[in-house]
């Protein structure tokens, strides 16, 4: 972590991947990793993977397809929150794969709840997942994050937890 909080991976334009079981804290680092880029001065934008297909998907029924793209392909830093979590369409994997084509020598951070490994299935098409994920994985500081879920810490406590019962 101390390695990345250099950000030698920003200026040399690599990517991160986090990945890991759900509730390990990926979304938090990639966020510190975020603020601490812009600290420095880059541009970051951060979104879930799934709003930016769906935005994508949207250029390409109102026709500002490539306006998008380029919006997304302008920050220094584009984090995608949980990429990989479902299968992905035809038109989402050419979509990813023009995004990331179009990043080429800028950063991206990824999470996911799968290892990279794993994200070969997602692809419809075996041709654009290698070629996506060749340009992706090989560019790219890979970090297994592992423990157990910060989230049941989080949970509410319940009212009748808090009063103390009377005794005797």
């Amino acid at each position: 972590m101390r390695d990345l909080a250099a950000l030698r991976w920003l200026h040399a334009g690599e990517s991160v991947i986090l990945y890991g079981p759900v509730g390990v804290g990926k979304s938090h680092v990639a966020q510190a990793l975020g603020h601490l880029a812009i600290r420095h001065g880059a541009d970051v934008r951060f979104a879930k993977t799934s709003r930016v297909l769906a935005d994508l998907a949207g250029g390409h029924a109102d026709g500002t397809w490539g306006r998008r793209l380029r919006e997304l392909a302008k920050p220094a830093v584009l984090i995608l929150d949980d990429f990989g979590m479902r299968e992905l369409t035809a038109r989402q994997a050419d979509d990813l794969y023009e995004l990331i084509s179009e990043r080429a020598g800028h950063s991206l951070v990824l999470t996911s709840n799968r290892s990279p490994v794993d994200w070969y299935p997602l692809f419809p098409n075996p041709v654009v997942a290698e070629s996506l994920l060749d340009r992706l994985i090989n560019t790219s500081h890979q970090v297994f994050i592992n423990g157990p879920s910060y989230r049941p810490n989080k949970r509410p406590r319940s009212v009748d937890s808090d009063r103390k019962e009377p005794t005797e």
